[in-house]
């Protein structure tokens, strides 16, 4: 079981929420909020969005424009349109049936967590997903939704990172090309 389910069931079972008093559930609803930026960044393809922007942007020339407010808008909703499938599932059938009362607040959070790795494993790596097991030392994995978040996160955003890398560089080298044509024209 993952770290992550294991507090969550601990916490669960002892009732240790549920006993607390509803300001001080509010501050640890607010202060859970703090994290969703890094989840956004950590667990969506909005890193590898905005890093090919990026060299679109260096490619072109131009160091402001768009601006960096523009830049962040764009892969923000470009994120919100590639995650729409596994967040609209995560709606069905995670949060609805916990908000209507159907599920418990554990079982609502293993399954988000299953529905997440199903979009994390599509987009990692096999050679990174197999580093971070083995640096772990997680044990033999029979099936893919057996493998631990905490494996499995870092392993997405490396992959992420090669993978945005790599697309920056085939956009930016059609423009280095230009520039390089247009020195030699121009000597």
């Amino acid at each position: 079981m993952d770290n992550i389910e294991h507090v969550a069931e601990q916490l669960s079972d002892s009732g240790f929420l549920q006993n607390l008093s509803p300001p001080i559930q509010m501050s640890l609803m607010l202060g859970s909020l703090a994290l969703l930026p890094a989840a956004l960044a950590c667990l969506t393809s909005f890193t590898r969005i905005v890093i090919v922007l990026s060299f679109v942007r260096r490619g072109m020339s131009t160091q402001e424009i768009p601006p960096n407010s523009v830049m962040m808008g764009l892969a923000l909703f470009l994120t919100m349109f590639i995650m729409q499938p596994t967040w609209s599932k995560l709606s069905e059938k995670a949060v609805s049936p916990y908000l209507a009362g159907k599920i418990t607040g554990l079982e609502a959070l293993q399954r988000g967590a299953s529905i997440q790795k199903v979009f994390l494993l599509r987009q990692t790596r096999k050679q990174d997903l197999a580093l971070f097991l083995h640096m772990s030392q997680a044990g033999p994995i029979q099936e893919p939704k057996d493998t631990p978040l905490t494996a499995l996160v870092p392993a997405f955003m490396v992959s992420e990172l090669k993978t945005a890398f790599l697309m920056g560089f085939c956009v930016y080298l059609p423009f280095l090309l230009v520039d390089i044509v247009v020195s030699v024209v121009l000597m």
